[in-house]
């Protein structure tokens, strides 16, 4: 099939490491790819891709009429088959390509619990298919009521296991001995990286590291957590990562991985520490519910509870090989990557033989 898929994402995080890891694998199954994304889109430099099958375009909103225009000719001059959107204001872009293409599919992937606008649900009635990264996020789907049961696909994220053979742990420089908590993701409010450190100045002995970056343009977010940081002596104990363009390299380093994140539509993020063989502390986020089984391939606690978070780190530290190695058979077993494409592949075929 010839596959267009669209992404205006300006960072890399869970959704763009989706898009990125089905990309890859449908090209390996002989599919022709080709990918739509923002000048500066960190996208390019992770999809097996040659330059003259990604298009750039400005993507600024929903309502961007010359992207969507160029969108539509290009499909045209490409006879795309299946055009897949994967953020928000992407999806009205789309639906436009593909409404003036009657025989392109429209798909879409939802990979958030936020309400779509009225925009939004106008264009998303007219999808073949939305894929819904969690049962969490397809109950949100149905509860708006703009799409039928037949629209919506549930089809769980998965993770590239091969990535996390954990050969080439990554040299965080500490001492080999110590004891390694961690967190990774964009440095925002909800993702609460505050309760984190909090939970931090509890655990005695261990050292702790937190990757992403500030997405903010005044790059206050990553200020106010580094002078908690300080306030609560952690100086010494606590450490800043920044970017890392390979972070299964980190999780595999980790003996605890910590999620405090106020909302997670599925945390691929902590399906991968699991595939890492790390033991994670997760707070009872829709996502995290969905992936862990609480008290054996992983801990759930209470959001906001930063005393839980503390002791769910001290107790995982006493042996976290025991619940890393039942976390990482269960991300095998249900949330593998191959397992993932090959429901996409099978919604790809089926919608567009209809």
């Amino acid at each position: 099939m010839k596959i267009l898929q669209i992404s205006s994402a300006s960072s890399f995080g869970g959704g763009e490491r989706y898009v990125t890891d089905l990309t890859n694998s449908l090209i390996a199954r002989g599919h022709d790819l080709y990918l739509a994304v923002r000048p500066q889109s960190p996208l390019p430099r992770h999809v097996q891709l040659p330059p003259q099958k990604i298009l750039t375009l400005p993507l600024r909103n929903a309502l961007d009429v010359l992207s969507a225009r160029e969108l539509d000719r290009y499909v045209r001059r490409h006879r795309i088959e299946i055009v897949h959107a994967h953020m928000a204001r992407d999806y009205s872009l789309a639906a436009y390509a593909t409404r003036r293409n009657r025989e392109t599919k429209f798909v879409a992937t939802r990979h958030v619990l936020f309400q779509l606008s009225r925009l939004h649900r106008h264009t998303l009635a007219r999808a073949t298919k939305v894929i819904a990264v969690s049962a969490a996020v397809a109950r949100e789907l149905r509860s708006q009521r703009i799409l039928s049961d037949k629209q919506i696909a549930v089809i769980p994220n998965g993770v590239d296991v091969d990535r996390f053979n954990c050969a080439d742990k990554l040299d965080v420089g500490l001492p080999e001995d110590c004891l390694l908590v961690g967190s990774i993701g964009e440095l925002r409010a909800l993702k609460r990286h505050d309760d984190f450190i909090r939970a931090a100045a509890l655990v005695p002995h261990a050292h702790f590291v937190l990757a992403g970056v500030d997405p903010t343009p005044s790059g206050e977010v990553r200020r106010q957590l580094e002078r908690l940081v300080v306030e609560l002596g952690l100086k010494d104990r606590f450490h800043f990562l920044g970017w890392l363009d390979h972070a299964e390299r980190l999780l595999c380093a980790l003996d605890v991985f910590v999620s405090a994140s106020e909302t997670e539509s599925f945390g691929l993020v902590i399906a991968e520490a699991m595939a890492a063989g790390a033991a994670v502390v997760a707070t009872e986020t829709e996502g995290a519910k969905e992936v862990i089984e609480d008290q054996k391939t992983g801990i759930l606690v209470p959001i906001g509870d930063v005393t839980a978070i503390a002791n769910g780190i001290i107790t995982l530290l006493e042996n976290p090989g025991k619940i890393g190695a039942r976390a990482k058979e269960a991300v095998n077993a249900k949330f593998s990557l191959k397992r993932m494409v090959d429901e996409i592949e099978k919604t790809y075929a089926t919608d567009y033989a209809d």
